[in-house]
């Protein structure tokens, strides 16, 4: 995922729900006299549509909003190894999470326990440690067992005593453990005598020692498995039935530097991931930066992700780097002897997962405690590089070496991180050129886009590639952005002769330490939750059925208005000064004419920053602002020539020039040297997200003067820079709000009826199931909530409810709920 890209969806500008553009506004609600139908939907069950496989449907595991450390790795201590460092996080220490009595320091000198693992604790007499867990503490529930693991080096007599206690006193008996010698695990059990979300672990030793892996488990993981998984988050996953698991990332795998964790890099702390550092002894494993501004304990590693993949049924789907760098580092490295050691790396891995126990890779596996092998079939080769040429040169290196030595295994690139504009394009045309197999695609758009792009694979090539749709989300996780999803997602059935895979994305958040929202499964110490996202994901992927039934269904007439609205200034990150601003209507009259020789009085503050008038200019000063909207004018405006001179005075972007402007969160705005100056792009922030409509690459100078035009002829606007035209686009596609898809499951011979109506109104349907031999009865599962509704630990307004309809025939009528999500499976007659 493209970090800019993110932190714009989730800053945003104030959002409303009470967006002018979302497809209630654009649509008249169904006439419901009696005997009008509203809808029809006509089936063809002689017809043949594209085979649905048993993995179209997956999830894509990516270690941000604490998703590993502090999710679904079960570890309860925090910092286990004293490894936290500034390298992580400005904020963090090697005692981050730890608070010390008496005498406590951590070293890093040849006294460690072993090269990779650097740093350790060395406590003197008489001295503890006591370490906090993640969010408020660390969850022990009664009568529940824990392991408490330690590596110590100690003078022999020495005792190590530990106990676990809360504010209220002791959560179990304590445990005492005799130390001695050099560095040797040791190990003691808890059972819990009541129940804490707030429990602190501590470790006291009457002797000077060394400390390190300081570890707690539960003993109750996801299949009881060692060095295993959180249960609970493990089984919501497991839940969904996926076809596959998509790992490690994400921004994780093409950032940073791409050398090893040694001496002969500098012990590097901010690397791309590396599956080499993430296997064998967890003592053993290296640590890391994470991309998303904490430490990575690699706890969690390949051999785990393999291995959870496996139990839950799903096919594994590895990323590994490709050696240029994106979501906002773009950097090609032209390493030869490093970009041959990437390529042996991913050969290694391929032998890892699927050699044989007497292998060199295939035994480290078995040694683990897995000699058969997991049966890898896809790997992935990069993540959203904004650079497509370097990408797609280095992309085929990869591909060349994967194929001679495992012909068998598909190698799939991507397309940047938009869903449109010039990388998607390049991307796109260099890996038809070059005959890829699978393209993964990713994009983060407005519930609005969602409802606009049913149809966006009905066009592609069914000559190849195929889509990989590796992330996709609407921007939120309130019951309109998973019935938006919804109602693409039978899109994407529809072409599942194109689309092969998707998965929504991130898949899990830590509501305490969160980087990205929405995500699919919200959890803290104690509880988690899917949010309604993930009740959209799990109806659909546990009834996907094996074939696309051909059918056809009325649409809602559409409203098409004028893009009507005020006029806007912003900046992001940026100071910037902005002059002459004029408004002129298609007939020649002046709407606004601002010199700012006034002052700024006709412009509303509604966004963050520091905004005044100097030397004659409206300036924005603010270099560390990431929302700064003034916006002047009628929201009624239409048709009109919106002119303005910018100039950046300094920061990462470039200008915000917004119109059409209904409030804050319903706008356009062209975003000129965005994304770190290195693209332009008009985006609509409808629905409380945003989404691309036009963009190219470009960057906006420093000290320079633009002048920049937008001129908006009813849903046709076109954009000027210095007087030459830099692109147009028309936004007139409906955001249709009734969307159908229907499949045949072929086990059970159901007929599996999906329907979604994103509308505040009930949508009767005649349905015309075309003569198929059908039950009188049909399975019903229905989501449906108000639209603004999210489900939270304590409520879950999103549940499906099930109940049976008896008037199924041939022709019959069904009358769906409003905001909802309906499937009706009917079985054979």
């Amino acid at each position: 995922m493209s970090r800019t890209a993110r932190n714009r969806a989730r800053l945003g500008l104030g959002l409303t729900a009470t967006a002018l553009l979302t497809a209630a506004a654009l649509l008249p609600v169904p006439a419901h006299a009696e005997g009008v139908t509203d809808y029809t939907i006509t089936v063809d069950p002689q017809a043949r549509g594209a085979e649905i496989g048993d993995t179209m449907y997956g999830v894509f595991f990516e270690d941000i909003n604490r998703a590993a450390d502090g999710g679904l790795y079960a570890e309860l201590v925090q910092n286990r190894s004293f490894e936290y460092s500034t390298a992580d996080n400005g904020s963090y220490t090697p005692l981050t999470s730890w608070t010390t009595a008496g005498t406590a320091q951590v070293v890093n000198d040849s006294g460690r326990l072993n090269e990779r693992n650097r740093a350790y604790l060395s406590l003197g007499a008489d001295s503890s440690v006591t370490n906090a867990g993640y969010n408020t503490g660390i969850r022990v529930e009664q009568g529940r067992r824990y392991d408490f693991s330690v590596w110590a080096r100690a003078e022999s007599g020495t005792t190590l005593t530990v106990t676990v206690k809360d504010a209220a006193g002791a959560l179990a008996t304590a445990r005492r453990v005799a130390a001695r010698g050099d560095w040797a695990r040791y190990r003691a059990t808890f059972t819990a005598t009541r129940t804490s979300n707030r429990g602190r672990l501590t470790v006291a030793s009457s002797a000077p020692a060394a400390l390190d892996m300081v570890s707690l488990f539960p003993r109750d993981t996801y299949r009881n498995q060692p060095n295993g998984l959180r249960k609970d988050l493990a089984e919501k996953i497991a839940a969904l039935k996926p076809g596959f698991v998509r790992f490690p990332g994400g921004c994780l795998v093409n950032t940073g530097s791409m050398e090893d964790y040694s001496e002969a890099s500098g012990w590097q702390r901010k690397r791309s991931y590396q599956w080499k550092d993430t296997i064998g002894p967890v003592e053993e494993r290296a640590t890391n930066a994470n991309f998303w501004g904490y430490n990575q304990s690699y706890g969690l590693g390949y051999y785990e992700y393999f291995r959870f993949a496996e139990d839950i049924g799903a096919m594994p789907l590895p990323v590994v780097p490709a050696l240029v760098t994106g979501c906002g580092q773009n950097r090609a490295t032209d390493d030869e002897t490093l970009l041959q050691r990437h390529i042996q790396d991913t050969l290694d891995l391929i032998e890892f997962a699927n050699g044989p126990a007497d292998s060199t890779w295939g035994k480290v596996r078995a040694d683990m405690g897995h000699p058969k092998p997991f049966g890898l079939t896809h790997i992935g080769v990069g993540n959203e590089e904004n650079l497509p040429r370097e990408f797609y040169a280095r992309f085929e290196r990869f591909r060349a070496a994967v194929e001679a030595r495992y012909p068998g295994i598909t190698v799939i690139s991507n397309s940047g991180p938009d869903d449109s504009g010039t990388v998607f394009d390049t991307a796109w045309r260099l890996n038809r050129e070059g005959g890829v197999a699978m393209v993964d695609e990713h994009y983060y758009n407005s519930p609005r886009w969602f409802l606009q792009n049913n149809d966006r694979y009905d066009s592609y090539d069914r000559g190849g590639p195929a889509v990989f749709l590796g992330e996709y989300a609407s921007q939120g996780n309130a019951w309109k952005n998973g019935l938006a999803e919804a109602a693409f997602m039978t899109g994407l059935e529809r072409n599942a002769d194109i689309v092969e895979l998707a998965s929504y994305a991130p898949l899990l958040a830590n509501e305490d330490y969160v980087q990205w929202s929405p995500d699919m499964i919200w959890f803290n110490n104690h509880a988690s939750w899917g949010s309604a996202n993930y009740e959209v994901q799990k109806l659909f992927m546990t009834n996907a059925g094996d074939r696309v039934v051909p059918s056809e269904a009325s649409t809602t007439p559409g409203v098409s208005g004028p893009i009507t609205g005020a006029v806007g200034l912003s900046t992001w990150a940026t100071s910037a000064a902005y002059d002459d601003v004029s408004v002129t209507a298609a007939d020649g009259s002046t709407l606004l004419a601002d010199d700012f020789s006034g002052g700024a009085g006709q412009w509303t503050h509604s966004g963050g920053g520091s905004w005044s008038v100097q030397d004659g200019q409206y300036v924005q000063t603010d270099e560390a602002a990431e929302n700064t909207l003034v916006t002047a004018g009628d929201p009624a405006w239409r048709d009109y020539d919106l002119r303005v001179r910018a100039t950046k005075k300094a920061g990462k972007e470039g200008f915000l020039v917004a119109f059409g402007v209904q409030d804050t969160g319903t706008y356009y705005w062209w975003n000129l040297g965005g994304w770190n100056n290195t693209l332009s792009a008009v985006e609509q922030a409808a629905d409380g997200g945003k989404s691309t409509l036009i963009s190219q690459a470009g960057s906006i100078e420093t000290g320079r003067a633009y002048d920049i035009e937008v001129k908006v002829r009813g849903r046709h606007v076109t954009l000027y820079l210095d007087g030459q035209e830099w692109g147009s686009f028309t936004d007139d596609k409906p955001a249709e709000p009734f969307r159908q898809v229907v499949t045949r499951d072929a086990t059970s011979g159901d007929l599996i009826v999906k329907v979604v109506n994103a509308q505040p109104a009930e949508a009767r349907t005649a349905i015309d199931l075309g003569g198929a031999r059908v039950s009188s009865r049909a399975r019903v599962t229905t989501l449906a909530a108000d639209p603004d509704a999210v489900n939270t630990e304590t409520d879950t307004p999103v549940t499906p409810v099930t109940s049976t309809f008896r008037g199924v025939a041939d022709k019959f009528t069904y009358t769906f709920p409003a905001h909802s999500v309906t499937f009706l499976r009917i079985g054979r007659k």
